[in-house]
């Protein structure tokens, strides 16, 4: 792996300018969700989970920013904010479950203020790297949550709800930042993107194996076009 990095070395500019443009162009992402969002005039099939996860962890590299006095991290995720509660507003104007959509903002709400006064009250010495896991630890959560409804994914053998996007744009943006921590030889960001891009490529994967709508369903619409 040492040796992979020495190889990687002259091209670490480029390879760090990438990473952070594909991670600019993540952001964007969740606009084609809202697009289908605006498209079906409804939320139905798409959770709110991906947007909130972006705003939350948004909200924690901002900190982590702030911390390490990275202008760079800083910019990037104020961008990634203001995103975040655009499509977190257009989903709230769609959804018909305004209630529960409410009661999503305020969990994400209170576990951001836990999180950052947590990080306001911690030793200097120790927040950057704890707070640091922390944001890791949950990119992890955010990253597999599609996952946890698997078992239903293979019983209606449908992807249908799961961020497409989403989880592509991750899988690019996982990969750039795992070269660039190959070329730093930073054990801790290497560990952190094999994870989440394994775990992008075998969402991915089901995309594959999986239409994103059920065959028994097109099927259904098709006998149901030819009877009319």
């Amino acid at each position: 792996m040492d040796a992979l990095g020495d190889l990687l070395l002259p091209y670490k500019e480029p390879v760090a300018m990438v990473a952070r443009i594909v991670t600019i162009g993540q952001m964007f992402s969740g606009s084609f969700l809202c697009y289908d969002i605006y498209k079906q005039g409804s939320t139905d099939g798409v959770s709110i989970i991906g947007f909130l996860g972006g705003l939350v962890m948004s909200i924690l590299n901002l900190k982590l920013g702030f911390i390490l006095r990275d202008d760079t991290m800083i910019q990037v995720n104020y961008f990634g904010l203001a995103l975040n509660i655009i499509y977190t507003t257009i989903f709230y104007q769609y959804s018909a479950q305004k209630g529960k959509v409410w009661t999503h903002i305020g969990m994400a709400g209170a576990f951001s203020v836990a999180i950052i006064g947590y990080a306001e009250m911690e030793d200097p010495q120790l927040v950057e790297n704890r707070l640091g896991a922390i944001s890791t630890a949950f990119m992890f959560y955010l990253i597999s949550s599609p996952l946890f409804g698997l078992k239903h994914i293979i019983k209606n053998k449908s992807t249908k709800g799961m961020p497409f996007p989403i989880i592509f744009s991750g899988t690019i943006v996982c990969f750039m930042w795992l070269l660039y921590g190959i070329i730093l030889k930073n054990k801790f960001l290497i560990l952190q993107n094999v994870v989440v891009f394994v775990l992008c490529v075998f969402q991915l994967s089901l995309f594959v194996i999986y239409p994103s709508k059920p065959k028994g369903k097109e099927q259904e619409k098709a006998k149901a076009k030819k009877i009319n």
